[in-house]
């Protein structure tokens, strides 16, 4: 044992790695060869496309569900929200239990959510009912992070930034899933119209959530890498309050602000700037499956923290370009946005993972709902903002009810979508100051980690 401390020593100060060596050892005298990591990792892949497929179908009914229950925006922000702070209450419960009742009886619970929450949105008849299901939904969603991201780097010890990319282009994967059935699938149900047809759409995700269910049902699970490196409950908690996690997790509720409130409201933002607005959604998620796919040679090239700030550079342009012009550049917009926001959420659990070993399943659970809870605050926030902007750019005297109505003329729908032309960017606008912001922090971190590691690597010889 004290020849496996010292090698774990060694390999962790002068080359940054996780245990790795332990973790080897220790996997093959706990017979991890009967875990199935290519079964495991597909079926961690099926649940995160349910999350994902989540966003993109609900992105493109919010208008359907707002017309057809006359919901105002901030109604429609709040159950969006939903589904983000579900998502963070689901994540940090299940990084706490994780380790003590083991990843499969969470996955399994996942499942559970994600059937409640489909077919109670299928059966909603108004607003509490969405806010119910999208709940139960967001708990699904947040309780598969849970378990599948201390599951991916348990299964991948000597290669987490990598796999975790992997793992995760699902979520943008599902998305333009999601948005394409919406935009085409979704127009041609026998007997239906593209407004009255969301049932059919919502009840796809039901395929994917029984697969999964299926898979995790009879696979074996290993341990989670915290349990098996040997850290106790107490050395991970005292983890947390490191000044280098504490950063992450306030830059965590910026990068997550930027990703996931963009693409969320994309096609409410921008629909009346453009008729294609949720084909962005779907341009901004494409670009991103395709960068996690080759994230390898990425990460590897340019160290977390250098990845971590050329998407924030990026995010930033994207965000400019969708809020400053119309048309074609758009398209280019989104394509820039997708680039930048492509990295941002495995990177960011990646770099956690990878230097702050110490903190566990909790540590990246805790990134993982920060970023989320700050989701939902903020598209709360904007939900009423938005209101606001529209109300101040109508008639003088006229209310965003009225104009709203199923009973509003021509005259006065026309006045509103002038005022939602003018608003939609304005929102993005307002966003873009995050990634700033971020840009300017993630360039000091890049420094600040590039000089820590020097000791280091000379002490090595490397």
């Amino acid at each position: 044992m004290q020849i496996i401390f010292c090698t774990q020593r060694n390999e962790y100060d002068f080359k940054n790695s996780t245990f790795s060596f332990y973790n080897h050892l220790h996997y093959k005298s706990n017979d991890m060869q009967a875990v199935n990591k290519n079964q495991l990792f597909v079926a961690s892949c099926l649940a995160l496309l349910v999350t994902s497929l989540s966003f993109g179908i609900r992105a493109g009914l919010l208008d359907t569900w707002k017309h057809d229950y006359q919901l105002t925006q901030e109604q429609v922000g709040i159950i969006t929200s939903t589904a983000f702070w579900g998502f963070p209450l689901a994540i940090i419960i299940g990084g706490m239990v994780v380790d003590v009742i083991g990843m499969k009886k969470l996955l399994v619970g996942a499942g559970i959510f994600h059937l409640l929450g489909i077919i109670l949105t299928i059966t909603a008849t108004g607003f509490w009912s969405f806010f119910i299901s999208t709940l139960l939904i967001g708990l699904g969603n947040g309780t598969v992070e849970a378990a599948c991201n201390p599951l991916v780097a348990s299964l991948y010890p000597n290669n987490k930034t990598t796999k975790l990319n992997h793992f995760h282009l699902w979520f943008p994967g599902g998305i333009v899933i999601g948005t394409l059935i919406v935009r085409f699938i979704g127009q041609h149900v026998p007997g239906t119209s593209y407004l009255s047809n969301w049932q059919f759409l919502v009840g796809l995700m039901l395929i994917p959530t029984i697969l999964y269910l299926y898979f995790f049902g009879k696979l074996k699970f290993p341990v989670t890498e915290r349990v098996s490196s040997g850290v106790s409950s107490a050395e991970m908690y005292k983890s947390l309050l490191n000044p280098l996690f504490i950063l992450m997790i306030i830059l965590m509720f910026g990068t997550a602000i930027t990703e996931l409130f963009t693409g969320q409201w994309i096609d409410v933002l921008l629909k009346n700037v453009t008729e294609n607005a949720i084909l962005l959604l779907t341009i901004e998620t494409g670009v991103m499956v395709l960068g996690r796919a080759f994230a390898g040679p990425v990460v590897h090239r340019l160290s977390p923290t250098g990845v971590l700030l050329l998407s924030a550079i990026f995010a930033a342009l994207g965000l400019y370009l969708l809020g400053h012009t119309t048309g074609n550049m758009l398209f280019v917009g989104a394509l820039v946005f997708g680039i930048g926001v492509c990295y941002f959420w495995p990177t960011m659990l990646g770099f956690v993972s990878e230097n702050l070993p110490k903190t566990g399943a909790v540590g990246m659970n805790l990134l993982g709902g920060a970023g989320m809870f700050a989701v939902s605050i903020y598209m709360i926030f904007m939900g009423g903002y938005y209101d606001k902007l529209l109300a101040a750019k109508l008639p003088a005297g006229a209310t965003l009810a009225e104009y709203s109505a199923p009973t509003a003329t021509p005259e006065m729908a026309s006045a509103l979508n002038e005022a939602k032309k003018a608003a939609g960017p304005e929102i993005i606008n307002v966003t873009l100051i995050i990634p700033i912001i971020l840009t300017v922090v993630f360039l000091a971190l890049y420094f600040y980690m590039r000089n820590r590691k020097k000791p280091v690597l000379q002490a090595a010889g490397l």
